[in-house]
């Protein structure tokens, strides 16, 4: 009896010295854990597969090429172009010609005051050629800057579609900035998942040594058991939100396709006076901001409008000339030119010119109130983005040491455990603080690294 009390006691310190011996070392305090290397019988969730690194760079100048939005941006800025063109042909000369063919009847039609001739009759046949060519030329001489006003105003519009393309670039690198840390964020998820399955298999494996030995009971092999399982889950959950943070990123960036890429680990650089006062970052973010520079250029758009749309009042003045070859006889025209002046001075126009002035002066207060829309817009962006930041910070440092001490609890726990004075509840209740930790950690860079690409877009930086 002696002797199998004695036997079991070796067998029972052998394998704690070898559980004890291959207890791996638990992960540092930092969001990128520890590659943990499975046995091969695990399931292919368990082993990431090897993907080519899509960087932030690369994200953000995707989104800079592909993105939907920004073409449809940069078509609305050519198609301004476009009409600030048209109207400059005003000043050009304007050149038509005609060359017409007709066939027709000779019958003499009397107007009221004609005498009919006596010899006049009406006949629908013999028909004769008619040939006319001709060709006319106008040229604008003066229209008391109507058109130059139109054109400044079209130049206006232009440059508003510049200002307001630069507003979307913004806009689509902040959200493929988004989508990236997103996806940098589920990535990590999915890599303390992994871990904690790997850690829970250990334990699993551990709990069956000592339940076979007899020195724990089975009801801890059990819950062992079902940390596996709810793992499993928790991998699975998790690969499906990398895979759908990946496919929001897609969409971010404008890429078609599979998604045939792992998110590398960068992070948002510290925005340069990122800890300045609100006020010192709101003078930035005014003097930066490409919604407030197209505001300003829509009211200059607005005012040059109304000069145009008040000089429409005025005449124009043009020269003309021609020439024409007319017939019977294609090879027999008879030539012909003239030339002169024309001034055309629209004196009564059913009140028109006083209804559009009355539009352009409420587009001009609309801008007017846009403009301080935005600035409170403005604001609150800045505002945001600050405590956003400093936030962060002070989160980081919370969860770094949280995890710090987690690691440290599960290294005893494991410890107690193997030593015989732990119980499976602690040892699952340890695993399941350290998970929390190191998912309080990821959550809070990505807060810090999103936060800070707020910050920027708030700030109307690249």
């Amino acid at each position: 009896m002696r002797t199998q009390t004695g036997d079991r006691r070796s067998t029972l310190a052998v394998l704690c010295l070898a559980q004890l011996l291959a207890l791996p070392a638990l992960a540092r305090p930092q969001v990128k854990l520890p590659h943990v290397t499975l046995p091969e019988t695990e399931t292919p969730t368990d082993v990431p597969p090897q993907l080519r690194l899509l960087s932030l760079a690369d994200a953000e100048r995707m989104a800079r090429e592909n993105q939907p939005q920004l073409r449809v941006s940069r078509a609305a800025t050519a198609a301004a172009k476009g009409r600030t063109a048209q109207i400059h042909t005003g000043y050009l000369p304007q050149v038509s010609g005609l060359v017409q063919y007709q066939r027709s009847t000779g019958n003499f039609a009397p107007r009221p005051g004609t005498v009919v001739p006596v010899t006049s009759t009406v006949s629908l046949a013999p028909s004769y050629d008619l040939f006319n060519v001709s060709v006319q030329a106008s040229q604008l001489v003066y229209d008391f800057g109507q058109i130059a006003d139109r054109q400044a105003s079209a130049e206006a519009a232009e440059d508003v579609l510049q200002w307001t393309e630069k507003t979307t670039e913004l806009q689509v690198v902040a959200g493929a900035r988004r989508a990236y840390f997103q996806a940098r964020a589920q990535k990590a998820l999915l890599d303390v998942a992994r871990e904690t399955l790997a850690n829970q298999r250990r334990h699993l494996k551990q709990i069956g040594g000592f339940v076979a030995a007899g020195t724990r009971p089975e009801i801890d092999l059990v819950q062992g058991r079902t940390n596996v399982s709810n793992a499993q889950v928790g991998v699975i959950s998790a690969q499906n939100a990398y895979d759908i943070g990946r496919a929001q990123l897609n969409q971010a960036i404008g890429l078609m396709g599979e998604i045939d890429y792992d998110v590398g680990d960068d992070e948002q650089r510290p925005v340069e006076g990122e800890d300045a006062s609100q006020q010192a970052l709101l003078d930035k973010a005014i003097a930066a901001r490409p919604e407030l520079v197209a505001l300003d250029r829509q009211r200059r758009q607005q005012e040059l409008t109304l000069r145009a749309i008040h000089n429409t009042l005025w005449p124009t003045i043009a020269v003309t000339a021609g020439v024409t070859d007319v017939g019977v006889n294609a090879l027999n025209l008879v030539p012909n030119w003239n030339m002169g002046a024309t001034l055309n001075w629209p004196i009564f126009q059913g009140g028109l010119a006083k209804a559009q002035e009355a539009e352009a002066n409420a587009n001009l207060a609309a801008v007017a109130g846009q403009n301080g829309v935005q600035l409170l817009q403005i604001q609150s962006d800045i505002a945001q983005a600050r405590l956003a930041v400093r936030a962060a910070k002070a989160t980081i440092v919370a969860s770094d040491d949280a995890l710090t001490n987690a690691t440290e609890l599960l290294r005893l726990a494991e410890a107690r455990y193997l030593a015989g004075v732990g119980n499976g509840i602690e040892l699952s209740d340890t695993q399941l603080a350290y998970t929390n930790a190191a998912v309080q950690v990821i959550a809070a860079r990505y807060n810090l690294s999103t936060a800070r690409a707020q910050l920027l877009a708030a700030l109307g930086l690249p």
